[in-house]
């Protein structure tokens, strides 16, 4: 995915940042993560940063059970940018986020209309704006899980298009998609590289397809 005219620099990356706390849901830089926006308070969230630089930080709370009205968060988020809006009769908000780059919560900020704001730290992360990672995954295997997984599933594919795939949009698309514990997107968010992040991507999903057997009472071979 070759990068947009509009996507920030690291320079123009932001010193204060909205954030989505979101158990379950995972952005990746590059990835886009469609949301619903109901709630008066992300309402007001959304429409704060279409009036400024578009982009809202979404992160996981540490305990996705916790029904606190701040409940305490991951250090590490993904800031992604708004690159389609639409309105509801409703009065909903569709959006899309496209994830730009990773970053660090130094200190949590006062509430603004409502909703939570960061000062994030980006240097760890800086690569993110790179551009599309290509190679460094055993794709052969990858894809053989993946296979095996969407079978336990009750998933079908299109597997053409999916070969067709580049490497850094395959795992980041699965990644995201795929029903993991809110524990192992996070897990899967702060892998450094993607060939770090293909290698957890494989055990989480051979480990799935080990899980749906054993639940069928039948039996895989172990190595």
């Amino acid at each position: 995915m070759s990068r947009s005219p509009f996507d920030p620099t690291f320079d123009q990356l932001p010193r204060e940042l909205p954030v989505f706390p979101l158990p379950g849901v995972l952005l990746l830089p590059r990835g886009r993560l469609p949301l619903n926006i109901f709630e008066p308070r992300y309402l007001a969230m959304v429409q704060d940063a279409l009036g400024t630089d578009r982009m809202i930080g979404m992160i996981q709370p540490t305990d996705p059970t916790s029904r606190a009205k701040a409940p305490p968060l991951y250090e590490t988020g993904c800031a992604g940018r708004i690159t389609s809006f639409a309105e509801t009769e409703d009065g909903r908000l569709l959006i899309t986020l496209t994830g730009v780059c990773r970053f660090l919560v130094l200190r949590e900020l006062p509430c603004a209309r409502g909703y939570r704001r960061v000062q994030p730290a980006w240097e760890r992360f800086a690569a993110d704006l790179d551009g599309e990672a290509t190679g460094g995954i055993d794709r052969e295997r990858l894809v053989c899980g993946l296979k095996g997984y969407f079978k336990t599933q009750g998933i079908s594919a299109n597997w053409d298009s999916i070969d067709g795939t580049p490497d850094e949009r395959l795992v980041t698309s699965l990644a995201m998609i795929c029903p993991f514990e809110a524990s192992e997107k996070q897990a899967l968010l702060e892998a450094p590289d993607l060939g770090e992040r293909a290698k957890l991507l494989i055990a989480l999903i051979e480990m799935a397809i080990l899980d749906g057997h054993e639940g069928d009472g039948g039996t895989l071979p172990r190595h």
